[in-house]
């Protein structure tokens, strides 16, 4: 028995990996950022969907955000981004300020993604280095791309110590 499961383990880890989804090229520039604004939308996705109703309004104090309003923040935000470095361009819907319910939020931070998903699967290598109007500056159509990634992943720090405060565990952490 030790034998057969020993043997079969190659062909296993072969099919398991033949199977694997098509993911971006990590060896060129573009694939590298689109696979880093894969990885935290789908955390921050999880995140949403993971924290209770009840905690959308929590607030560590006063002074803050509540979970809900950074989350409509996170949403809005891809709007200011993708409509820079991307093909399309839209004003944000206000959904920090509009939408009150986890669901309606979440409804918008996924129809903001999907806006946004259109600038990053236009990214390629070459359009990577075009400079775009960001602000009231220039700058690189990449280094936009990774601006809203990083804004990102620096708010999916906020929702880390949120969900922990309530005593959950963040999509990053579990096993």
């Amino acid at each position: 028995m030790f034998l057969r499961t020993f043997l079969a383990l190659p062909v296993l880890a072969a099919l398991a990996f033949a199977q694997a989804p098509a993911g971006p090229d990590m060896k060129s520039v573009s694939g590298s950022i689109k696979a880093r604004h894969a990885q935290i939308k789908g955390i921050i996705l999880r995140a949403a969907e993971k924290m209770p109703e009840d905690a959308y309004s929590f607030k560590p104090v006063d002074t803050v955000k509540s979970f809900g309003e950074i989350m409509g923040h996170v949403a809005d935000s891809q709007y200011f981004f993708c409509s820079a470095a991307g093909p399309e361009k839209a004003a944000s819907p206000g959904i920090e300020k509009t939408a009150k319910t986890k669901a309606d939020i979440i409804a918008g931070l996924k129809t903001a993604l999907a806006f946004c998903d259109k600038a990053y699967d236009a990214l390629t290598d070459t359009s990577a280095g075009e400079a775009v109007k960001f602000g009231r500056a220039d700058m690189s159509r990449a280094g936009v791309l990774q601006f809203n990634t990083a804004h990102m992943f620096e708010h999916y720090g906020n929702f880390v110590t949120y969900m922990r405060m309530k005593g959950l565990v963040p999509p990053s952490s579990e096993r």
